[in-house]
């Protein structure tokens, strides 16, 4: 299914969607930061990528990355709970490090929930490190894992088994 899904650059008119998702997705159980205003603001900044990946041009994944001197660093990533498993995360991580790599960027950063294990693992699983716990990190409230991935290294040796998942 993965195949029929389109990665493109986001639009302003994309804007309410990935803001829903990024309320009912990333930021459950918080206060909702990443209204339409803030994520049209991040689709409209020269220094930040806001891709999407869309069925018959319907949002069902996004990411957003900003790209700074030295490092970028992924600010929220989500994909629709009826299209998770696909391989459309990692579409996404993949076109955006492609991205890096051209720009002389090797250094990506995030931060995920803590308690989020899924989510560790498969940063994990695309070779990201865990670097540091963050207490009250979101909202005062939940503590982060911040990750990061040097593009120069390779992929974890089990990497090319898990690309199916």
């Amino acid at each position: 299914m993965s195949k029929t899904i389109e990665l493109r650059l986001a639009r302003p008119e994309d804007a309410r969607r990935i803001s829903v998702m990024s309320r009912d997705l990333v930021e459950h159980g918080l206060p909702w930061s990443w209204g339409t205003a803030r994520v049209t603001q991040q689709i409209r900044c020269p220094d930040t990528v806001v891709l999407t990946a869309c069925s018959r041009d319907h949002v069902v994944g996004f990411a957003i990355m900003r790209f700074l001197e030295e490092s970028a660093h992924l600010n929220l990533l989500a994909v629709d709970v009826r299209y998770q498993r696909l391989g459309i995360g990692r579409r996404l991580i993949e076109w955006l490090e492609k991205s890096a790599r051209v720009a002389g960027t090797f250094i990506i950063s995030l931060e995920v929930r803590i308690t989020n294990e899924r989510a560790r693992t498969f940063y994990r699983r695309l070779g990201y490190t865990e670097l540091a716990r963050i207490p009250r990190y979101y909202s005062g409230r939940e503590a982060a894992m911040r990750m990061s991935r040097d593009l120069r290294l390779k992929y974890p040796s089990d990497f090319s088994r898990e690309q199916g998942r």
